[in-house]
């Protein structure tokens, strides 16, 4: 007995249901094909996610509809595939076993396509509303199991246990699954990267297959949406919860699987995909991030101010990776502070990336606001105010530039800038894509050594020159300046936000930890106070399980101070 399954492993684009009803009318037929009964999308396919507000309105839900009965139609000559689509579905369409419905609310749900029929249908009963989920602002859950049957090539039924996403993260959803017959579970899923999060749904769906004795087919969704990244990453384990196969990461793919029936239970074959580090993974993540954002926004290319430094340097790389050198622009733009070096380094990693660089130098514009507010500062030394003119220049010239040729403006600071507030608002802040928003300056210089050791996109070795790797950071803004002016070292800043932004630890227990006082407040002062500049930055791509985006809400006007 020999049972066909796939995952069709592909970047959808929010909102564009014909075009995504298309594409998974392709696959399917790709499918059909190479002899596949299964074909699973991943969660909300039909219509991307997430598509938020956009559920809100009923014209979007209608065309959801609209694009679902395509597929039907499109598929119908595909004689034995059964075809199982995610989708938007209003609660009064999903006649769940003829429960009556008093309210009609919204499902986040999934079709059982087969022969020009729908023969299944599973309302989402986990709705996840954490870090950057928020199904519950527009789902109700469901309450049944679904189960179907997939005749295989010999004609003999598979019942198959159909699973949402969050449904698989909790015991009760497909224990019911196993409770109602199903021999095998799939489960469709849209679950946003982070660092480590690979691993941590492997872990979990392991001990879903163990407690359940049932393989389980993990389909995912690739590309990137906003500041969230997909990773693909499908999976399949066998009901011991030992891995069966695993599809590559970062990458459309058609994952197929075969299923054998044997005395013993079932065998699985399929190709694995090795894991890789977590500097890997995580470059990979900025590149599909960065390569979506301009792609499906229509941007023709990407620029960005080039200082010398290793933040832009990073982006610079990453926006080559994701582009080619021909869609990105360099601009150095040397304030009276530059050194001699940040000249040399930022001519010489624009030569090796073959992009377009250019300098304009701010001496002029400088030196001409500082003479228009003179009568106004008469009196007052010079301080961050003469600092930050030289930044706000910079993001004048470059959204001009941005303006004039269409290209989107990268923004390059990085996460633990963004926590303490040491950038400028409309200056080095000014742009539309934050690329290493949520990167941590030490996480920074691993990965600008990584991308120095590694080639992934064939763009060129060793990008980064090493000085700008091991010099100082500095924003050159006055005579001498380093980072370490005004912060603490970044292995002790990185830390403490860490344990502050991203884990909720308390100051007091940051300090017991052997943190110095001063370093704790010091930090959770700059945090606090600078959320009002965070609320004006640049959307950015997400890479830890909280960034500063949809994972942090926090107030602007409070008195709290722990």
């Amino acid at each position: 007995m020999t049972f066909s399954v796939s995952v069709a492993q592909l970047n959808f684009v929010v909102g564009d249901m014909a075009g995504n009803a298309r594409r998974i009318i392709d696959a399917a037929v790709q499918a059909h094909a190479r002899g596949v009964q299964l074909l699973l999308t991943p969660e909300l396919a039909l219509c991307g996610y997430a598509a938020e507000d956009l559920f809100l309105r009923p014209a979007f839900i209608d065309a959801c509809d609209h694009a679902l009965n395509e597929i039907v139609r499109g598929t119908a000559h595909l004689k034995g595939l059964h075809l199982v689509v995610g989708h938007p579905a209003r609660q009064t369409d999903m006649a769940l076993r003829g429960r009556s419905v008093a309210v009609a609310g919204l499902y986040n749900a999934a079709s059982v396509i087969s022969e020009g029929r729908v023969v299944a249908r599973h309302a989402k009963r986990e709705l996840p509303n954490y870090q950057v989920f928020d199904e519950r602002r527009y789902f109700v859950p469901g309450h049944e199991a679904c189960v179907f049957a997939v005749p295989d090539a010999a004609g003999r039924t598979v019942k198959v246990g159909l699973l949402i996403c969050e449904d698989a993260w909790f015991e009760a959803p497909a224990a019911d699954c196993k409770a109602a017959g199903a021999e095998v579970l799939a489960v469709i899923n849209a679950s946003p990267f982070h660092a480590g999060k690979g691993g941590e749904r492997e872990d979990t769906m392991r001990q879903r297959a163990a407690s359940t004795g049932l393989p389980l087919i993990y389909a995912h969704l690739v590309g990137g949406q906003d500041e969230i990244v997909f990773e693909g990453r499908s999976f399949v384990l066998d009901a011991a919860g030992a891995l069966a196969g695993r599809a590559v990461s970062f990458e459309e793919a058609a994952f197929d699987m075969r299923f054998e029936r044997t005395e013993a239970g079932w065998q699985i074959t399929a190709d694995t995909d090795r894991a890789h580090s977590a500097e890997a993974d995580l470059w990979h993540a900025l590149v599909l991030g960065v390569r979506d954002y301009i792609g499906k926004n229509g941007f023709p290319g990407a620029l960005l101010g080039l200082s010398g430094g290793i933040d832009s340097a990073l982006v610079l790389a990453i926006a080559v990776d994701a582009l080619g050198p021909d869609r990105v622009r360099a601009v150095m733009m040397p304030s009276p502070y530059t050194a001699d070096i940040s000249w040399i380094d930022a001519r010489d990693m624009a030569a090796r990336m073959g992009v377009r660089y250019d300098e304009i130098a701010i001496a002029p514009e400088f030196e001409a606001f500082k003479a228009s507010l003179l009568p106004l500062f008469e009196g007052r030394p010079e301080d961050t105010t003469e600092e930050n003119l030289q930044a706000r220049i910079r993001g004048t010239l470059l959204m001009a530039l941005s303006n004039k040729f269409g290209s989107i403006v990268l923004t390059t600071g990085n996460k633990s800038e963004m926590a303490t507030g040491y950038c400028t608002l409309y200056g080095d802040m000014a742009g539309g894509f934050a690329v290493i928003k949520d990167v941590a300056k030490t996480a920074v210089f691993r990965l600008a050594r990584w991308r120095n050791a590694h080639d992934p996109y064939g763009t060129g070795a060793n990008p980064i020159p090493e000085r700008i790797i091991t010099r100082p950071p500095s924003a050159e803004l006055r005579p001498d300046q380093v980072d370490q002016d005004s912060l603490p070292p970044y292995e002790v800043l990185d830390a403490i936000i860490e344990r502050y932004m991203e884990n909720d630890r308390s100051p007091g227990s940051i300090v017991a930890e052997g943190f110095a006082q001063a370093d704790v407040d010091k930090v959770v002062r700059l945090i606090r106070i600078n959320e009002y500049k965070r609320r004006q930055a640049p959307v950015g791509i997400r890479v830890t399980h909280r960034s500063f985006g949809k994972d942090w809400r926090y107030p602007i006007t409070s008195r709290w101070r722990a």
